[in-house]
C-alpha cells in the first residue's frame, strides 16, 4: 500500500434540524443537546476535544445500534455540526470504530482538516478528510492521536487495542479471539508515526523500548506487553503512552496492570511516571495532559485508599494532591490557568436509572459544584467485553476552555451536550 492514497469523496448533503435546550434540576450553566433524534452520538474521547480550532464545528461519530458489540464490518459514519448554522453533514463511513472512542474523529489545526481510521484492503489506516474540496488521503498507518498543529499522527495498531479492552479501536475479526502479540515485549510493533504531509510512517518506538523501562521485573515470565493510550501534548513536545501487560487467564477486566510513561516526540527520554504499584490493580486511572505540556492530571489513590484528582510532572517529579475532599471517578481534565478541573460522575437511582453529573472542582477553594446532570445507561449490569456498551460522560473542553461537550442519553439514544461555561472562564 502507498504511503498515501487519495481519492474524491462525494458531495455530502448538510440537513437542518433545531437544537434543544435542555435543564436539570439544580443546573449551574446553559446546556443545549446538538445532536439529532435520528440515532446514537459520541464523540472521541474526554481527552480529544471534538470542537474545531475555531470552535464552530463539532466533529462527532454516528453510531448504527448501541445494543450489542460490533463485529469486523459495521460502519459507523464521521459527522461535522455546524453550531451556528444548526446543520450536520455526514462526511465519511468507516468501519473502524468502538462505542467508547466512536470513530475516533479528530482535528488537527486548521478547521480544514478532520482525521479518522478506515479498514482498507483488511488493514486499518489512517484517513484524512479535507471539507474545504472533498478530497480523502488513506495513509499507510492507523493512528490513535493526531497533533494539535496537524503534522502529525500517532498509533498503536487499531487491531491490537481489542485484546486488553474492547470498545477504544475496531471490531475484532473474532470477539472472543482478538488479534494479539506473542513476545513478552516486542520490537517489532510499537507506536508508528505518520507525517501527514509526505505520508511517510515509521515506528517511533517499540513496545520493547518502553517495557524496558519498567522498574520491577514481571512477576512471571508468561506476560505480554501491549500500548494503549497514546497521546501528543498540546505543543507537541512530549507524548503520553499508558503500557499494559496481561497474562494467560486475562478475562478481559481487571490485571491489565497498567503503567503510565511518557517520552520525547522523537522517541527518547521514556519516562516512568510512578506511584502506582507496578505489578497489581492501579491506584487511579485517566491520565491527561495539563494544557501547559508538562504536567499530566489524573486519578489515583495517594494513601491507597481514596481516589483525588492528583497532579504532577511527565517524570513523576512534583506531585500534589489538587482537592483532599472530593473523591474522584470519572474522567478529569484542566483548564490552563489550573484553577479549575471538570470531570464527571454516574449516579444511580432507586428505579433502576442513572445519570451522568458534570462536576467543576475549584482547585483554589476545594469546592465541588455540580454544573448540570444527563441521563446515561445503567452500567452496573454489564460485565466484560460487554461493559464496552457503557457511556460515560467524557466531558471535554472546547479550545478556548468557554464550552465543554458531554454525552448522555435523550430518550434511551446516545446523544451530545454542549455546556456554557463562560461565566467561570470570566473568572480566570
Amino acid at each position: 500500500m502507498p504511503g498515501i492514497w487519495s481519492c474524491q469523496r462525494p458531495a455530502g448533503k448538510k440537513r437542518s434540524y433545531d437544537f434543544k435546550t435542555h435543564q436539570s434540576e439544580g443546573q449551574l450553566a446553559p446546556v443545549i443537546r446538538v445532536t439529532p433524534e435520528d440515532g446514537y452520538y459520541v464523540h472521541t474521547y474526554f481527552d480529544v476535544t471534538p470542537f474545531s480550532p475555531s470552535g464552530r464545528y463539532l466533529a462527532v461519530s454516528k453510531l448504527p445500534f448501541q445494543d450489542h458489540i460490533p463485529v469486523l464490518g459495521d460502519v459507523a459514519e464521521v459527522c461535522v455540526i455546524d453550531l451556528e448554522e444548526q446543520t450536520i453533514e455526514t462526511v465519511f463511513s468507516t468501519k473502524t470504530w468502538g462505542f467508547q472512542t466512536g470513530t475516533n474523529v479528530q482535528w488537527g489545526g486548521s478547521d480544514q482538516f478532520i482525521y479518522t481510521n478506515d479498514l482498507i484492503d483488511g488493514k486499518a489506516v489512517m484517513i484524512q478528510l479535507d471539507l474545504s474540496n472533498g478530497t480523502t488521503k488513506a495513509y499507510s498507518r492507523s493512528m490513535y492521536n493526531v497533533s494539535r498543529d496537524g503534522k502529525y499522527g500517532i498509533g498503536f495498531p487499531l487491531e491490537l487495542l481489542n485484546v486488553t479492552q474492547q470498545g477504544y479501536g475496531m471490531p475484532s475479526r473474532e470477539l472472543e479471539n482478538p488479534l494479539s502479540l506473542s513476545k513478552e515485549a516486542t520490537e517489532d510493533e510499537g507506536v508508528w508515526r505518520t507525517d501527514l504531509d509526505t505520508g511517510e510512517s515509521i515506528l517511533l518506538y517499540s513496545v520493547a523500548d518502553v517495557a524496558s523501562r519498567v522498574p520491577e521485573s514481571m512477576p512471571r515470565q508468561d506476560g505480554t506487553f501491549y500500548f494503549w493510550h497514546s497521546k501528543y501534548n498540546p505543543q507537541g513536545t512530549r507524548i503520553l503512552q499508558v503500557l499494559r501487560c496481561i497474562f494467560p487467564g486475562f478475562d478481559g477486566t481487571n490485571g491489565r496492570n497498567p503503567m503510565v510513561f511518557t517520552l520525547n516526540s522523537d522517541g527518547s527520554d521514556v519516562q516512568f511516571t510512578g506511584r502506582d504499584p507496578v505489578w497489581d490493580y492501579p491506584l487511579g486511572g485517566h491520565p491527561n495532559w495539563h494544557p501547559d505540556g508538562i504536567h499530566l492530571i489524573r486519578n489515583m489513590k495517594p494513601d491507597g485508599n481514596t481516589t483525588r484528582v492528583c497532579q504532577f510532572k511527565y517524570d513523576g517529579t512534583d506531585f500534589k494532591v489538587l482537592s483532599e475532599t472530593f473523591n474522584s471517578s470519572g474522567h478529569p481534565s484542566i483548564e490552563p490557568e489550573g484553577r479549575y478541573v471538570i470531570t464527571d460522575q454516574r449516579e444511580y437511582h432507586e428505579d433502576g436509572s442513572a445519570t451522568t453529573d458534570l462536576l467543576l472542582l475549584d482547585v483554589h477553594t476545594d469546592r465541588i459544584e455540580r454544573i448540570c446532570t444527563v441521563p446515561t445507561v445503567n452500567s452496573e449490569e454489564f460485565k466484560g467485553p460487554v461493559k464496552a456498551l457503557r457511556v460515560d460522560g467524557h466531558p471535554c473542553w472546547s479550545r478556548d476552555y468557554k464550552k465543554v461537550s458531554l454525552q448522555g442519553l435523550y430518550q434511551g439514544a446516545r446523544q451530545l451536550y454542549i455546556v456554557d461555561m463562560e461565566q467561570w472562564h470570566k473568572t480566570l
